[in-house]
Parts: C-alpha cells; structure tokens; sequence
C-alpha cells in the first residue's frame, strides 16, 4: 500500500455522507463544501483550495458507479490512478449549481458549454410469476411503454427537409449570462430552454420532442432460484436520453405467488406432511410431495409431531449457479375426531395397555420449532 493511500481521508467521511448514501445526497454534501471551500469564495486560502479538491475528488469517485464500486472493494488502491476530476476544471461545479439554483455557471469560465446530454430514465415492471417458475426458471414475453426516438424525424425533432437550427438568443451555449456584482450568473437560456438549438418546423409525430411514447415487447429469461423481491436489470432498455445522452435501464421486479403446499426459506422449502396415529408408532413408508412429483419416506418407528426430515437436493436452486437447496419434511401426527365402533374398541384395548404419562412438556419445544421456520 502507498503512502498516499495511508494519509488520504475516506472519500465518505470527506463528504460527511454515509456508505448507503444515493446520487442525491452525495451531490447535496458536494455542493455544500464547494460553496465553502471554492477558491474564488477564498482567496490566497490555501488550506481551503486543498479542502475543495480533496472534496472534488471524492464527489467524482463515489458519483462514478464503476469507480464507487472499486473503492468500496478495495479502499484507494482500487481507484488509484483513475480519478480523472481535475480541481481546476470548474464545469462539473457548474452542473451542481445549475441543478439546484438554475445556474449554468455561478463563478465564470463556463461560457462556452453547451447543455450537457443526459441519461434516459430507468423503468421499472413489475411481473407477477408463480412459484414453480421463480424456482425452476422461466422465458416469458413482456411488454411496456417507454419514449423512444420518433421513427419520422429520427429523433431530430424537425420536420422532413428541415433541420434545427442553433439558438442566436445564446449563441448555441443553451444559456444566457448576467454579470451580478463581481459574479457572472449563467441563466438557463428562455428561447431554447437549454438545447441551444431551436426548431422553427417541428415534425408533427412529436411536435419537436424528438420522442415518443411507444410500447416495446421484450422476451426475458428469469434465472431458475429467484425469489419474491429479486429485480433484474435490462440495460439500455429504459426511456430514451436528452441530448444523445445514453438510454436508461429497465428493472423488472418480480412478485413470486405463494404456494397451496411449500413455504420457501432461503435456498430450503418446507412441507407439512400428516401421518396417522399407527403410521407415527410403528413406522412407515410414505409418499410426500415434491416441486418434480412423489417421493417416499421413510418414518421410523416412534415418529412425534413436528419431528422434520430431510430430502437432499429438492429445494431450490441457487441463482448464481451451485448447490440446490433441501426439501424438509415437518411430520404432524394427526388424531382422528370421530371413531366407529370397531376403531374405538382398539384404541380402547391400547389405552388399556400403554403406559399413561401426563406430565407437562417442556415448554421450551414449542419456541424450537417457531424458532426453526422464524429464524
């Protein structure tokens, strides 16, 4: 490990955000110690230009996905040389503010930067699947609506044999600029709202948006050991982007049905399964069920209530590949409520001849099998 990676602070202590800490809230911390910190609030203040880059350095490390999940792997070393932010490039500190007050540019510098492309939004769809499926897998069709770029002005927002044409109330930069003071304010720019570009004959499919809404059918594979909750992601499959940004991701989350017969814990399913009074006393073999059809059993002789049996191998698999779970057999030794003639008489002779003993049990067995399917 270098020294540089010894003395430098932890990029989330130098926000003063937590590890769970969104896009949103990194950005709002940022904000805050730019304002603070900024060499132009401080002047000839060197401790304060060298707490505003280790700041700036942090911000472009945890807002960078890759980069944020190097650094939580591996601490510095992990992003030692990619940190590509440089402190005295001030355009991304422009962004903060613009994003918060409206600013384009608060402290100068930036007159020329046109409007930023940006992401498309994700998606999300929500698809209900039954049991069997979450476990085994599953290859389906599904269908949503998204904005896609318009088929007739392929995505231009002008109408065919026309083009846009850039914005002469801001030059094409997407803003307009005010001197306030000692400060030069960049102002969104009204003409163009910002795409430094203006249409004067807009395609009619999308009245000059460029997008439009359109229903998209994707066919997708759901991995077999899927559970309730489990999303996937389909990237670039979300809403189209602004200004030839990038398109946003679909998630798909899944909601798994219940089961008339199996409860799921973790990679294990479990199954009540009733015997009768002489099956649990003398043993027997018997068929229990599994998500692939019978199987038998083996009860040995003396079987209680609530006493569990294992089927290696009949649970559920797990999604990354490896081990299937188990199948555990929860075994409830049921007593009839009525009696001809003929069974009474037996369960009479019996009585006669077994040991009575009724001696309260130990409480404690109760709370050992909640405790096994709440644990």
């Amino acid at each position: 490990m270098t020294n540089d990676s010894v003395t430098k602070r932890d990029y989330y202590e130098v926000l003063g955000v937590g590890r769970e800490a969104g896009e949103q809230e990194i950005k709002s911390a940022y904000r805050k110690l730019a304002m603070k910190y900024h060499p132009d609030r401080n002047p000839g203040d060197a401790t304060a230009e060298e707490k505003f880059k280790e700041a700036s350095e942090a911000y472009s490390v945890l807002t960078d996905p890759q980069k944020r999940g190097n650094y939580d792997r591996f601490g510095h070393q992990g992003v030692r040389g990619a940190t590509s932010f440089d402190p005295a490039d001030f355009s991304d500190f422009a962004d903060i503010f613009g994003d918060f007050f409206g600013f384009g540019d608060i402290f100068g510098g930036g007159g020329q930067r046109r409007q930023r492309a940006r992401r498309g939004a994700d998606l999300q769809y929500d698809l209900e699947v039954n049991f069997e499926d979450a476990v085994f897998g599953l290859s389906t069709d599904i269908q949503f609506p998204r904005l896609q770029p318009c088929d007739t002005c392929h995505g231009s927002g002008a109408a065919a044999g026309s083009h846009p044409t850039t914005c002469t109330t801001c030059a094409g930069r997407g803003q307009v600029y005010y001197q306030q003071g000692f400060f030069q304010v960049g102002r969104t720019c009204p003409a163009c709202r910002g795409a430094g570009r203006t249409i004067e004959n807009p395609c009619r499919d999308c009245n000059g948006a460029g997008q439009v809404r359109k229903s998209r059918k994707l066919k997708i594979n759901i991995p077999p050991g899927v559970d309730h909750g489990t999303r996937l992601r389909l990237a670039a499959e979300g809403e189209v982007g602004g200004q030839g940004g990038a398109p946003g991701d679909l998630y798909v989350l899944l909601r798994v049905r219940e089961h008339p017969v199996f409860e799921r814990h973790d990679d294990d399913l479990h199954c009540e399964v009733p015997i009768n009074i002489a099956q649990a006393a003398l043993g027997a073999e018997i068929e229990v069920p599994t998500l692939e059809g019978k199987e038998k059993l083996r009860i040995p002789a003396g079987a209680q209530t609530a006493s569990q049996f294992r089927i290696r191998g009949k649970g559920v698999p797990q999604v990354h590949g490896g081990r299937r779970g188990d199948l555990v057999i929860h075994i409830k030794v049921s007593v009839p409520s009525k009696l001809n003639r003929e069974q009474r008489k037996l369960f009479q002779q019996l009585l006669d001849v077994l040991p009575v003993d009724n001696t309260p049990t130990e409480k404690g067995l109760f709370e050992k099998v909640k405790d096994y399917f709440t644990g």
